[in-house]
């Protein structure tokens, strides 16, 4: 069985929640140990991104 693709209205939109992928400034004067501990996993995926040359 195939089924059709289901479209939203654009007026759905408005009531979507809010991605919680929103741009914030990263402060090191109130950053925390997790906070810390985040910041030096994304630098090594950076590091591991940058260096990735594919399959």
């Amino acid at each position: 069985m195939i089924r059709e693709p289901v479209y939203r209205q654009e007026e759905d939109y408005d009531q979507l929640p809010m991605g919680s992928a929103e741009d914030v400034e990263y402060s090191e004067e109130l950053a925390d140990h997790e906070d810390i501990e985040a910041q030096q996993r994304a630098a090594e995926a950076d590091r591991r991104a940058a260096a990735y040359e594919g399959d």
